[in-house]
């Protein structure tokens, strides 16, 4: 049995290369499909995988006050965007003041600049340093944990200390031998007493998120003093079962002080975890469709040219099939050659479409800076889809080879 196996194996592969160009084609068809889904899925993968473990560690009991919603789009129909004021200093200190909701910590922030060089004796970074702006809860609000040292507390924030928490990117450049703990960097010409590092948070999507600097935030507006500096307020309830009302008290306290009338609409934003998580998920969900259809409908079109191939086969070997049913060959040992044939070549088409399907994950991975993930399920699915392309595909020229009359095909020219 094995060896009737490999005896039709073998004949298939002289029959491709008989017809190598048909045949090519017809493999990168079906390997276009399999790259369609399997690359697709791998970076769908990949961005669900980062955007995941980033909102995990927010924490779906956390929600932020920012200048527009999420999912803010230009309107069409000649309308105008809604243009939110920004979130002014002012508003921050009014939300403070009059937000007391209990179990609930708020912290507040804001980015000063993306591009500072930070300095420690004769070392320094490239400019591409983030530079926040926080109060004590800001750390504890977006997931940051300490690796070295302790966070901001109550008393550098009242007090406007020089004092610094820094990423963990820190220890690859300026801090290579040394405990950073205690040192003192200089920042625009401010110096800085190092109190903390940060856990590693790695990258997404080019954000280098452990190479930043966190510093009492009156201590960051006296050196960035743009005068349209936009801040985030971030809330954290201990019960998640308060996170809603939490949330409209929020909304609430958030109006009185934009001075909001009731028949007016928001003109802020609120956004939480578990929404960002659903509209990522919507998205990946289309993403992952898309990858079906594509490759489905690739699929299709590469089962119709592999049949063609196999019905040519079939004309070309009319004489072949005579002779070996002449000498005794049954219908199903004619049938099972053709279908062997049409599942190699199928076969050979995952093969290459996998292949290529992976090295574009990686791609895809690599340009947005994302880890890449392995879509073994795509994997197994273009494995499948190709072998019922090919057993599909082979079926009509198999039977037709099987029906042939063994004395009209000797007599075939």
């Amino acid at each position: 049995m094995f060896g009737l196996f490999r005896e039709n194996v073998r004949i298939a592969l002289g029959s491709i290369r008989s017809q190598l160009l048909k045949t090519i084609l017809t493999i990168f068809i079906i390997s276009f499909g399999i790259l369609a889904l399997v690359g697709t899925l791998s970076g769908v993968d990949a961005m669900e995988s980062v955007f995941g473990n980033d909102f995990d560690t927010m924490g779906s009991n956390t929600f932020n006050i920012q200048r527009y919603e999420f999912n803010i789009q230009r309107q069409g129909g000649g309308q105008r965007e809604k243009i939110n004021p920004i979130i002014s200093y002012n508003d921050i200190r009014g939300f403070l003041d009059n937000y007391d909701f209990p179990l609930a910590q708020t912290s507040v922030s804001f980015r000063g600049t993306t591009t500072a060089e930070v300095k420690y004796e004769s070392k320094k970074t490239d400019p591409e340093v983030q530079v926040y702006g926080a109060n004590e809860h800001y750390l504890a609000n977006t997931g940051s944990q300490i690796d070295l040292g302790r966070g901001l507390n109550f008393f550098d924030v009242q007090n406007n200390s020089k004092v610094a928490v820094i990423g963990s990117d820190f220890l690859k450049n300026l801090f290579t031998v040394e405990n950073p703990i205690g040192k003192t960097i200089n920042i625009r010409g401010s110096k800085f007493k190092v109190i903390g590092v940060l856990e590693s948070k790695g990258s997404s999507f080019g954000n280098n998120q452990d190479l930043k600097v966190v510093v009492p935030i009156q201590v960051a507006r006296g050196i960035y003093t743009a005068p349209n500096i936009n801040y985030t307020i971030s809330v954290k309830v201990d019960e998640n079962s308060m996170i809603q009302a939490a949330q409209d008290e929020a909304i609430k306290v958030f109006r009185n002080v934009r001075s909001l009338k009731p028949i007016e609409k928001n003109n802020f934003g609120i956004q939480r975890s578990e929404d960002l998580i659903n509209i990522i998920a919507e998205i990946t969900g289309v993403l992952e469709v898309s990858a079906w259809v594509i490759s489905i409908i690739t699929i299709l079109g590469s089962s119709i040219a592999l049949m063609n191939i196999m019905l040519v086969t079939v004309a070309q070997r009319t004489r072949e099939i005579g002779i070996r049913k002449a000498i005794g060959a049954k219908r199903s040992t004619i049938s099972t050659q053709f279908f062997i044939e049409s599942i190699v070549i199928g076969q050979f088409g995952c093969l290459l479409g996998v292949v290529f399907g992976v090295a574009a994950g990686y791609g895809i991975a690599k340009l947005f800076d994302v880890e890449f993930v392995v879509p073994w399920m795509a994997m197994f699915w273009a494995v499948v889809m190709s072998f019922l392309v090919a057993l599909i595909s082979g079926l009509y020229p198999a039977q037709k080879a099987a029906r042939l009359d063994p004395i009209e095909s000797l007599r075939y020219e």
